[in-house]
């Protein structure tokens, strides 16, 4: 089977889709993922062996094009059009052409799109190949991806193009982290999700220097929000006699790390699977790869919302007990100390893990994915 993969060009989209590469990778698979060049040495570091088809810009390119079309701030997040014009509209404008050119050459028999990405969709049209959607966490709200289908329908109108379903709708969320009133489609197939853990090796690990008497905590705000001083701003309500902390710094560039402490390590991006092994709490601005992948590993959550998702994913973490979700950074501090102290948190993160734990693994998930009469 040749598998193709198409994201939209960040980490937080791309890397999701790790899972799913190395087990088709595995299985003796041919994999290819459809980003812009601009992720090129990320790829070649943390996903080696996957082959890219360059298409399309990286996403500052897309927001001043939405800025300049339209007026509007789409990395504000807050207005559904600006959003929905970034993914469905000017991003699949600049990035089309390229990914059907890449695409045609490379002949996928199959392609999976992450949930924000309309191009591998418009792709498998184009080509008659069937295609398969990839959830993030909890199904987005129609306020969000209404806005969004409308805005794609006259791109396929323009190019004679009919959209097609999904086959299936491949959900890494548990059902007790889910929204109460969705309603899954009869396609959706349960994946397993998992920590990301890189493609190389990168040395001596990055995670605690612990003092033995320590409990340890990660605060992670993803690969965008990681400023240093609303870290530096949350961590100073910690009790750093008493606490061991590791903070990542995201991928932005240009970003000087904070000294580090006896108690506090300042990390640029690393695998969160190496950081999450030996933590006790997970601070976090509610990216659903994060909460996941804490929950996955049985690990209780302090939420601070930033923008995009998180707020949902948050909401959603905290309705199962295992997270509290504070809208302040001076209240993360007296969060932790109520996490570190309360065992139910832990005890509702656990019954989460073994929900998640129950699902299938992303092997088993590829073999289903295999068209009749492709090996």
């Amino acid at each position: 089977m040749r598998l193709l993969l198409s994201a939209v060009p960040a980490h937080g989209h791309v890397l999701p889709l790790a899972p799913l590469a190395r087990a088709a990778l595995s299985r003796g698979h041919d994999v290819a993922i459809l980003t812009s060049a601009g992720l090129r040495a990320t790829l070649e570091h943390e996903l080696p062996g996957i082959e890219l088809l360059p298409a399309g810009p990286m996403p500052d390119v897309v927001f001043a094009e939405v800025s300049r079309r339209t007026g509007k701030d789409a990395l504000a997040g807050e207005d559904p059009s600006a959003v929905a014009e970034f993914f469905a509209g000017i991003r699949v404008d600049l990035t089309v052409d390229e990914a059907l050119a890449a695409a045609r050459a490379w002949r996928p028999d199959v392609i999976v799109a992450d949930a924000c990405d309309f191009v591998g969709p418009l792709v498998a049209a184009s080509l008659g190949v069937p295609w398969h959607l990839l959830a993030f966490g909890p199904a987005m709200p129609d306020e969000v991806t209404t806005p969004m289908r409308e805005v794609v329908a006259s791109r396929y109108a323009a190019r004679g193009l009919t959209p097609a379903a999904p086959l299936s709708y491949l959900d890494p969320c548990p059902p007790s982290l889910q929204i109460p009133e969705w309603l899954p489609p009869a396609s959706r197939v349960a994946i397993r999700p998992e920590a990301y853990r890189g493609g190389s090796s990168r040395g001596p690990t990055a995670g605690f220097d612990a003092r033995d008497d320590t409990d340890r905590i990660v605060v992670t705000l993803g690969t965008v929000f990681s400023q240093p001083d609303l870290l530096e701003a949350i961590i100073a309500g910690f009790d750093l006699d008493s606490v061991s902390v590791v903070a990542t710094l995201g991928v932005l560039p240009g970003v000087t790390p904070p000294a580090d402490t006896d108690a506090v390590r300042y990390v640029t991006f690393v695998p969160l699977s190496e950081l999450l092994a030996d933590a006790d709490v997970v601070v976090s601005a509610g990216g659903a790869g994060t909460v996941l992948a804490a929950l996955a590993n049985g690990l209780p959550l302090v939420l601070l919302p930033q923008g995009a998702d998180q707020p949902l994913n948050a909401a959603r973490a905290e309705a199962t007990g295992a997270a509290l979700v504070v809208h302040d950074p001076s209240a993360v501090g007296p969060a932790v100390e109520r996490l570190r102290h309360d065992r139910r948190f832990r005890a509702a993160a656990q019954r989460v893990a073994s929900e998640i734990a129950a699902m299938p693994d992303p092997v088993a998930v590829v073999d289903s994915l295999i068209p009749v009469g492709i090996q």
